[in-house]
């Protein structure tokens, strides 16, 4: 019989947390065995923005250069109204952002962080990639976990991390909370080439059209030789998963009425894949024994503030210090990470559903955010954002 310590960690889900949390353990001398149900790794979606926090993660798992080889550092966060199209804040996040926390500001494409993290996993000493592997049950067998693939095959490991994102098979079993919340807000995104953006529409910052119930924020990808843009409406439609395509009619029927430069560049895209946003409320609670979530499977948030795959990433570093810290105890190690993280993830989940409101707002509302975030110096717009990218 196999020493139990030898076994590898169970990681199911290859999405980017769980090859992050993949990379951190086996930086550490654990062994990761990584189950993937879909045929091959990858990563669907578009743009995503990476803060400061996140670089300061990316440091510790050795692919910091790796990510901004793809990226894009943009000069500022615009705000602009997307109906009189009056600026109603700008953060800067040039050098003096940089000065202040000490790491950039970026934006990339989501398979470009996806491909860092796979190429670095895979070349990493102690970690082993398979796809095909769908987990259909999993047992805590104390000294071991054991999991049931579809087909039957068992596979062992000392410990079983859940990476298997906002419908997760693993949170069901440990935190047993049913289905994630519908915010009713859908997402619809689309990528141009850079020739395809009409030079006046062109910005090398990232900008957020704000509108009654809607917002569309665009910015440049993979070294400025693409345009990401992603349009949000409230909606009462509901398809599950990330890669459904959209329906142009509906997109037009909610912006109607905003400025010229959104429905231009509304208008260039010929198809759109849209999302459903969900989330979940924060929970104290995602480990059970040899089990722990990470990611969306432990703290899914909406996308207000750019932090799902950071706060994953966040969560592969804690939770490979933990075990590091006591490899004869996972359980201990386990429930010392979720500690560390319960508080600060839910706090980003609380207030990305809080940023959904005041991106959406309109009427009183919308004068109120011009009120409060119209004279706000570089300084102050640092020291707002201290508590999530200073961490």
């Amino acid at each position: 019989m196999s020493d139990p310590q030898t076994l590898p960690f169970l990681i199911v889900g290859g999405g980017i947390g769980g090859l992050a949390a993949a990379l951190a353990l086996a930086r550490k001398g654990f062994p990761c065995h990584v189950l993937e149900q879909s045929p091959s790794f990858g990563e669907v979606g578009a743009g995503i923005q990476l803060g400061p926090n996140v670089f300061r993660a990316f440091e510790k798992l050795g692919i910091k250069d790796a990510v901004l080889r793809d990226a894009w550092k943009p000069n500022a966060l615009v705000m602009r109204d997307a109906l009189n199209g009056e600026t109603i804040t700008t953060v800067p996040v040039g050098a003096d952002f940089r000065a202040h926390f000490g790491e950039p500001y970026a934006v990339t494409h989501r398979a470009d962080l996806h491909r860092a993290v796979l190429v670095a996993a895979g070349a990493q000493d102690g970690v082993t990639l398979e796809t095909n592997a769908k987990v259909e049950e999993f047992v805590d067998e104390g000294t071991q976990v054991r999991l049931t693939l579809a087909g039957g095959r068992s596979v062992v490991g000392r410990a079983l991390i859940g990476a298997d994102g906002l419908w997760s098979k693993v949170r069901a079993h440990v935190v047993g909370d049913g289905t994630p919340i519908v915010s009713g807000h859908i997402a619809y995104r689309a990528v141009l080439p850079r020739e395809d953006v009409p030079k006046d529409l062109w910005s090398d910052d990232v900008v957020l059209w704000a509108g009654p119930k809607t917002h569309l924020v665009h910015y440049p990808l993979r070294r400025g030789e693409l345009y990401n843009l992603v349009a949000v409406f409230h909606s009462d439609k509901y398809v599950e998963g990330w890669n459904t395509e959209g329906d142009p009619a509906e997109l037009k029927e909610r912006f109607a009425g905003e400025r010229p430069e959104v429905l231009r560049l509304l208008d260039r895209i010929e198809t759109w894949r849209m999302w459903v946003l969900c989330d979940r409320e924060p929970v104290a609670n995602w480990t059970k024994g040899n089990i722990t979530l990470l990611g969306d499977a432990a703290h899914p948030m909406l996308q207000y503030l750019a932090q799902g795959a950071c706060m994953a990433t966040e969560d592969s570093v804690q939770l490979a210090d933990e075990v590091a810290a006591t490899p004869d105890d996972l359980p201990a190690a386990f429930e010392r990470y979720q500690a560390a993280r319960y508080l600060r993830t839910g706090r980003v989940q609380t207030t990305a559903r809080i940023y959904g409101e005041f991106y959406h707002a309109q009427g009183v509302k919308a004068e109120l955010r011009k009120q409060v975030l119209g004279g706000r110096s570089a300084e102050q717009s640092f020291a707002g954002m201290e508590w999530l990218y200073g961490h």
